[in-house]
């Protein structure tokens, strides 16, 4: 095959390479942050923004620089010595075949794995081409029945994990008699826990690129410890001081405070700023405020009706001249802007009547521990299924580029990781909310505690067992362990089943349908891109 032949090809592979990893942002890292958003700890807004740079950076600085021609070796790539063309193309379906499931997934709000898609996708190109023997559908060498077995595997793991996680919090802390203080106390052994695992999990996980791992175990367990010991310090010291008067003495502090709390003056107290905005006298209590949304979204909000009623009084609106710096600022802001915590909450009102409420102001201890969980959980996500896209871009890259067959691992140019890594975010702001929705409050209530233990206990549970080669994924670890926390209610009703079954059977879909959209593209345009290839200066 000659160099730079199937320009179209390629083409083609960018824009589904861009619009598969669009996907994963809309699929894989809005899962990662839903738990986040659900309980109220951050809103919408705050997860996009922590995660696009998150995500972003965790792709560019820890990700691989190599990349697997085909994911996982499902397919056996010796099959196509000599066949460059159809192994390109290939790719190009697989990407198409994949983008098309996850996208269509995240739209029905159904959160499915998208290494299992683009593995789904592959196995069909391989089969077309090749037949079923190409595929390696054992045990061994992460083949189907690992993935297989991972659909049941990883949520049930996932649940003990978070069960066991949520039952120490309540009965240690939520269930006592002053539950506020002794969270106070069990904070600083909760803190040393998380940055634990997530030191574990980002060594492990989350640096493909720099390979920590060769540190060996016993430098890796010291600096670990090392860190962790430094965290507790930092709980006791900052963040409990913080915490307290945010809660107990009600003042306005922000999370930068946190370093300089003990140099920090007595801040106005949120009463008075709501006071000084001219909220409602009826709107100043302070937990219900708390409860309901951030103080300063209300004072926004307030202040933002006030100027919309005075312009309404003043000029008729004129939607025909928006500009068109705001339309498409509407487009990317859209995304951004829906909600989550409280969506159609009616509708799921029994379920959630049927969940036990906690004391609020025990429930915000954790709500910074449940950030800091998502946030390095989302780094290392970045930094490891990135890999989803960029593998089928680069095989398509270095044929188009040199013509030759491509070895079992390739260099990832860094344009390719900055091309998926934007796509990544930009995913996530346009389209996460689909899947934030789901794994929200729809599956079961959900609090700062439920949270913080659903989302230590998939970093848990996807450590430990990739430790022990055992196959999981992220995604249905992240259900496992809501619907388990959700059932630590002892009331069934606390947990959405119809919603699940529709979750479980869209896993079980993802392997056929990525790989029977794939295989139909790559018999469709195959024969297409022959015939034209052929004819000089085509395509």
């Amino acid at each position: 095959m000659d160099s730079y032949s199937l320009t179209l090809v390629f083409i083609i592979g960018l824009i589904f390479a861009f619009m598969d990893a669009f996907g994963i942002g809309a699929n894989d890292v809005a899962n990662s942050f839903s738990t986040s958003v659900a309980s109220k700890s951050l809103t919408l807004k705050q997860a996009c923004f922590i995660a696009v740079f998150t995500e972003f950076f965790g792709a560019l600085l820890l990700g691989s620089h190599t990349a697997k021609t085909i994911r996982d070796g499902i397919v056996d790539l010796s099959k196509f010595q000599g066949k460059q063309d159809a192994l390109m193309v290939g790719m190009m379906c697989a990407l198409i075949g994949s983008s098309t499931w996850v996208l269509t997934a995240s739209k029905l709000g159904f959160p499915v794995s998208t290494t299992h898609s683009i593995i789904g996708a592959t196995i069909g190109i391989g089969i077309v081409i090749h037949g079923f023997g190409v595929v390696n559908w054992g045990w061994a060498n992460k083949g189907v029945l690992q993935i297989i077995t991972s659909w049941f595997l990883s949520p049930l793991v996932a649940g003990i994990i978070g069960a066991i996680i949520y039952c120490s919090v309540k009965y240690l802390v939520l269930k006592r008699k002053t539950p506020f203080k002794n969270g106070l106390r069990f904070i600083p052994v909760y803190f040393f826990i998380t940055v634990t695992i997530i030191i574990f999990f980002i060594v492990y996980k989350g640096t493909p690129g720099i390979n920590l791992t060769s540190l060996g175990f016993p430098i890796i367990l010291a600096v670990t410890l090392g860190i962790a010991f430094i965290a507790v310090l930092f709980a006791i010291f900052f963040y409990i001081p913080w915490v307290k008067r945010i809660i107990i003495n009600h003042e306005d502090l922000k999370f930068y405070h946190i370093p300089f709390i003990h140099f920090i003056g007595e801040h106005k107290h949120l009463s008075e700023i709501a006071l000084e905005s001219g909220i409602p006298e009826s709107k100043i209590d302070i937990m219900n405020i708390k409860k309901n949304s951030n103080i300063h979204e209300d004072i926004i909000n307030h202040s933002a009706k006030d100027i919309s009623n005075k312009m309404e009084k003043e000029q008729p609106k004129n939607e025909a001249n928006k500009s068109l710096s705001k339309k498409l600022g509407g487009i990317f802001t859209h995304g951004i802007n829906q909600e989550i915590a409280e969506y159609k909450n009616d509708e799921y009102k029994e379920m959630h009547d049927a969940a036990i409420k906690y004391d609020d102001n025990t429930e915000e201890l954790y709500s910074f521990l449940q950030i800091l969980t998502a946030s390095f959980a989302s780094f290392a996500h970045g930094s490891n299924d990135v890999a989803n896209a960029v593998g089928p871009l680069t095989t398509i890259y270095y044929i188009w580029c040199t013509g030759l067959n491509p070895d079992s691992t390739l260099s990832i140019p860094i344009w390719i990781l900055i091309f998926c890594a934007v796509a990544i975010d930009l995913g996530l702001i346009t389209y996460g909310y689909h899947v934030m929705r789901s794994l929200g409050n729809k599956i079961t209530l959900l609090t700062p505690t439920r949270g913080f233990s659903s989302e230590l206990s998939a970093c848990l549970t996807v450590l430990t067992c990739s430790r022990l080669s055992l196959p999981v994924s992220t995604t249905h670890c992240i259900t496992g362990s809501t619907t388990a926390i959700g059932l630590c209610n002892g009331n069934l009703k606390s947990v959405n089943w119809k919603l699940l079954l529709f979750c479980g059977f869209s896993w079980i879909l993802t392997l056929p349908i990525a790989g029977i959209i794939a295989g139909i593209t790559f018999k469709l345009l195959y024969p297409i891109f022959m015939y034209y290839s052929s004819v000089p200066n085509s395509i």
